[in-house]
């Protein structure tokens, strides 16, 4: 078992998918011995930039979190080149393929760099994504109510105090009647990321801002950061509901802890019947903010109308949108399961590489309307 656990270390990942890429790559890249070294000792130089990028806030965990996403992207290239490949060679002549494997290796470089330098930007640009729900029997009331959702925003390494200063004032703007804030918020300690934070005092809606927690605010000391989410003026909801009156109707929103907070504290278990128990049973409609789509089952169960979840990213940047669904019960947008209306946000900010190609980021406005009879 130790040596399976070697052999199974993180490091040997880091290290062996530079050899691949450099392996496959550089012999049809490098125009020599020189070129070859070359391509060597920036392969190595990613080995060491990347994993020491990963908690710095400086400059250089631009370098380190952007050369990850290049380095994720080209090694899906560098699969699919050599898928096409191995094709080619069963039907071209060896000088066509001589000339393939060159050309294919530089559209390979190419299109990485195409893909990482617009993934960069999109991540910088969430865009606003319009949400309609129906709900059976909807309080006339309670037509066109409107949840602004921000989710999975990360502040940490390259997430700061500017894009949270223009991410609440883009969220104020839409005027919402109410803004929900589902989780994984942050990357790191009050004492390291407040100031970035503080902004979030600002955001303002008719019946206020909730935030429920993520599993990144357990990585990052929950106890602080629901202080501090408190001392913005955001309410935390854990398990709990708050009734809002609405033009004379009423609305039940409840929120839960995150599906694995139970890992970290075994009081803070995610129970969505819990957080619903003791409310109207004639409220208009009930919402349920929980991080994790996982949570949909129980929240069908326990008799919510909306599920409003994250976590996904929605994969975050191709081609990793093709593989989270295999993890989770739903990627992004709306959903049905059963009674239950669940909609997952891609997130608003993003996790690590500063990448969101083919997947934009977004802040969402969902809108509460009648179901057709």
């Amino acid at each position: 078992m130790a040596v399976r656990r070697r052999f199974l270390h993180p490091l040997w990942l880091i290290a062996s998918l530079p050899l691949y890429m450099g392996w496959r790559l550089l012999p049809a890249l490098a125009g020599g011995p020189a070129g070859v070294v070359a391509g060597v000792v920036v392969l190595i130089a990613a080995c060491a930039i990347v994993p020491m990028s990963v908690r710095r806030t400086d400059k250089f965990a631009w370098v380190g979190l952007i050369a990850m996403g290049f380095f994720s992207t080209l090694f899906v290239a560098t699969v699919l080149r050599d898928v096409l490949l191995l094709a080619a060679h069963l039907l071209l002549s060896t000088a066509q393929m001589d000339a393939l494997t060159v050309i294919s290796a530089r559209y390979a470089v190419a299109l990485t760099l195409a893909a990482t330098f617009i993934g960069l930007l999109i991540s910088r640009r969430p865009r606003l994504v319009e949400v309609e729900i129906p709900i059976a029997r909807l309080p006339k009331a309670l037509h066109g109510f409107s949840i602004a959702q921000i989710s999975d925003v990360h502040v940490g390494p390259t997430i700061r105090r500017g894009f949270v200063e223009r991410l609440v004032d883009r969220v104020n703007r839409l005027d919402a009647d109410l803004i929900a804030v589902t989780g994984d918020l942050v990357d790191g300690s009050v004492q390291e990321l407040s100031r970035h934070t503080a902004p979030l005092a600002k955001l303002a809606a008719r019946h206020g801002a909730y935030f429920v927690t993520g599993n990144h605010e357990y990585y990052s000391g929950e106890a602080d950061w629901t202080r501090e989410i408190r001392r913005l003026g955001l309410t935390v909801l854990k398990n709990q509901h708050v009734v809002l009156k609405h033009d004379g109707a009423l609305l039940v929103l409840a929120g839960v802890t995150d599906y694995s907070a139970h890992r970290f504290d075994a009081a803070q278990k995610s129970d969505p019947a819990a957080a619903l128990h003791g409310a109207p049973p004639d409220a208009g409609a009930k919402i349920l903010l929980a991080h994790q789509p996982s949570s949909a089952d129980a929240a069908e169960h326990a008799g919510f109308d909306v599920q409003i979840s994250g976590h996904t990213h929605g994969g975050q940047f191709w081609p990793w949108n093709h593989f989270v669904r295999y993890f989770q019960p739903f990627t992004a947008g709306l959903h049905r399961l059963k009674r239950l209306w669940v909609y997952v946000s891609s997130g608003t900010g993003y996790w690590g590489p500063p990448n969101r190609f083919g997947v934009p980021a977004e802040i969402t406005r969902i809108r509460l309307v009648p179901a057709a009879q």
